[in-house]
């Protein structure tokens, strides 16, 4: 049985990459100023009160827009919630609500995951109160008010989302033989991938460049 899955979902730029490694108490998620950083999904484990899970990063999601990955990148986040046992919608509380939040919160409203609130980049308890009260309207229940850099708000977000976790099962253990795929750009490391999985686990592009995270998977 493997371990229950935490999709990390949201607009490009909103911090999910700085949450994810807040998560999983460590920063391998690339994180950087410039919106698309993040494109294909990329897992790590994370731990609280004894419940072990994993979240998954995805690239910004933006639903009218068909340049360059954009699409692919809706893929990686839709094949995420399809296997997610819950679902972080990760907003902007110093931007607050965008038309983007708005689509994304529809459509996660249609699915079949719980999804939780976490209003990123509150930087402080009031100021985050505030912030976090303008995503009411988004129509997902409670926003958590957190930072991401600084971990504040994380464990009240970590104590309701252990609560939507499936209950635990023993996990069998195994001795994985770990295989890295290393190559210079564009001579087919993720088409590779790809066919070893039997899926379409990392985007394929003539673009050099496209993966930059590291892929883990079994």
């Amino acid at each position: 049985m493997s371990l229950p899955i935490v999709a990390i979902i949201g607009r490009p730029n909103v911090g999910k990459s700085t949450i994810v490694n807040r998560l999983a108490e460590n920063q391998d998620a690339i994180v950087h100023d410039e919106p698309g950083i993040t494109r294909d999904r990329t897992y790590r484990n994370a731990y609280w009160r004894d419940r072990e899970f994993q979240v998954v990063d995805t690239g910004g999601l933006i639903f009218d827009d068909n340049t360059e990955f954009l699409p692919l990148i809706r893929e990686q986040a839709m094949a995420a919630l399809t296997e997610a046992s819950v679902a972080i919608l990760v907003v902007d509380g110093q931007a607050g609500p965008t038309g983007g939040d708005e689509e994304i919160a529809r459509w996660l409203r249609q699915q079949p995951v719980p999804t939780l609130l976490a209003v990123n980049k509150c930087e402080s308890l009031t100021e985050g109160l505030t912030q976090a009260a303008m995503f009411w309207e988004l129509g997902l229940g409670e926003p958590y008010p957190i930072s991401g850099i600084h971990g504040n708000g994380t464990g009240e977000l970590l104590d309701e989302l252990i609560t939507h976790l499936p209950p635990i099962t023993e996990i069998p253990e195994t001795n994985e033989i770990r295989v890295a795929i290393v190559g210079r750009p564009n001579v087919g490391k993720s088409s590779l991938l790809n066919a070893f999985l039997g899926e379409n686990r990392a985007i394929v592009s003539p673009i050099s460049g496209t993966t930059r995270d590291a892929i883990d998977t079994v």
